[in-house]
């Protein structure tokens, strides 16, 4: 059964709260044969300048000198979810690859109205562990084309089932992320498929999610990469 190579679009380095530089973190995920890595960390209007722009200058060594194809990105993390559609349009217009909108996870006190806001929002890519996932959010994001996490996280992926069964329901698609901190967060494809199947979903779509539906996201980027 061919299930692609590994990539992970929800990773963090020390521009938040991770534990590696980017080239550090990139250079983990090409030793693992990963195909592609994007780093989101955390931002809010304070950094989210910054974090682009070191991330672009890395990226643009990184893609043209490796084989691992590294994708900038950030997380909206905590905001009031009126400004998110700014913030993710900003984001996109500094250089941002992708937009990663940190969703109304049952383990932290994220503000109501997040995940609606990252549906509607033409810019935002992926709504990460976002919980109770309700169906008339998961139809306007899946309608605008955009991803729900499944989650390797523990606690933020409580509700993985849920997400699954709401997604599956409405058409969003899904990816299964790690929102990585650690070199010890990395996992297998192999345990990607596990993840997707232990949500509920059938070995169909849980080889779309962790095969397919990747290389969707990198064929809307700029970026050359390897099947």
């Amino acid at each position: 059964m061919d299930i692609g190579k590994r990539c992970d679009f929800h990773t963090h380095t020390i521009l938040s709260d991770g534990n590696m530089i980017a080239s550090e973190l990139a250079r983990q995920a090409e030793d693992r044969d990963y195909l592609a890595v994007a780093i989101a960390d955390h931002a809010d209007k304070s950094n989210i300048r910054g974090i682009i722009r070191g991330l672009v200058d890395v990226a643009r060594d990184v893609n043209s000198l490796w084989d691992i194809r590294l994708l900038v990105g950030v997380e909206i993390t905590h905001v009031p979810h009126q400004t998110i559609d700014e913030l993710a349009r900003n984001s996109k217009e500094m250089g941002a690859n992708i937009v990663v909108v940190h969703g109304e996870s049952p383990v932290e006190p994220v503000v109501k109205g997040t995940n609606a806001a990252a549906a509607r929002s033409r810019y935002v890519d992926i709504i990460a562990h976002p919980g109770r996932l309700s169906i008339e959010d998961a139809r306007a994001a899946a309608d605008s084309g955009k991803f729900a996490e499944i989650t390797a996280k523990k606690g933020h992926g409580k509700t993985n089932s849920w997400v699954a069964r709401v997604a599956t329901e409405t058409g969003l698609e899904m990816l299964v992320n790690t929102d990585l901190h650690t070199p010890e967060d990395f996992i297998s494809q192999e345990r990607a498929l596990g993840i997707a199947l232990e949500s509920g979903l059938s070995e169909k779509d849980a080889i779309r999610t962790v095969r397919d539906n990747p290389l969707r996201i990198l064929e809307k980027t700029d970026l050359h990469f390897r099947r």
